[in-house]
């Protein structure tokens, strides 16, 4: 129970490795807020089998993290149900992949709202909230793509590469205040998304692995657990991936 009597705030909670988070975090005895784009009923099922099985508190809020004035209204309505908040993940995010030549001004645009600008909305909504308690533990949602790079993704590679530099910029300004800000970027992770992929191209991608298997959202949620646990209280600024080795560097 590495997380009992904490409150985690996990955006995009209702499929996929935020999903995964939820539970998992569930399991070790956190309080769960969580937000969701669209889908009411995929979020009252989440809240009632986390409750159900936890026994934990849950609640969910539609929420656009990427709109400013709503994540302030966001924070102020969670830490109002829950009393405060030890954990904040910024998990939401998207992708509108596209050859450069191809890509539209829309596309990036949008990529970099949800991916990028969110985090920072979120971070700055809950600030005041970190700094009156002296701690708090943010986590940072990348990808392997952010670290190097990939074709047909310049907009989602500069989103999430931006949130590396975000994260170690605010964990250099609020580290003398026990606040804590790191990055976790997944590789090829198997999720809703992945599994409408042809099998012959996660055959190619797993075949350049070096444990030769996907991910799962598990694997995900076990670092991020470290990261909001008081098992890391020393660790800030870091972005650790969990790719199964496709990066060395």
């Amino acid at each position: 129970m590495l997380l009992q009597g904490k409150t985690a705030l996990i955006t995009g909670a209702t499929r996929g490795i935020g999903k995964g988070l939820a539970r998992r975090f569930a399991a070790e005895g956190a309080n769960i807020a969580f937000t969701y784009a669209a889908s009411a009923e995929a979020a009252v099922r989440l809240q009632q089998e986390l409750e159900s099985e936890f026994g934990v508190k849950v609640r969910g809020w539609q929420s656009d993290a990427a709109d400013f004035a709503a994540s302030e209204a966001l924070a102020t309505a969670v830490i109002a149900e829950f009393g405060k908040v030890d954990i904040l993940v910024n998990n939401a995010g998207i992708t509108r992949d596209n050859l450069l030549m191809r890509m539209t001004e829309d596309q990036w645009d949008e990529v970099i709202r949800v991916n990028l600008k969110s985090a920072f909305n979120l971070t700055k909504a809950f600030l005041r909230h970190f700094l009156g308690n002296r701690s708090g533990s943010i986590i940072n949602m990348s990808s392997v793509v952010g670290v190097d790079g990939n074709a047909g993704q310049a907009n989602y590679a500069a989103s999430k590469a931006g949130l590396i530099g975000f994260s170690k910029s605010i964990a250099q300004e609020l580290g003398s205040r026990n606040i804590r800000c790191n990055v976790v970027a997944p590789g090829f992770i198997e999720t809703e998304m992945t599994e409408k992929l042809d099998e012959q191209v996660k055959k190619g991608w797993i075949e350049n692995i070096p444990l030769k298997r996907s991910g799962s959202p598990d694997d995900v949620a076990n670092v991020c657990v470290f990261l909001a646990s008081d098992l890391s209280t020393y660790v800030t600024g870091q972005t650790i991936s969990v790719c199964g080795g496709m990066l060395m560097k």
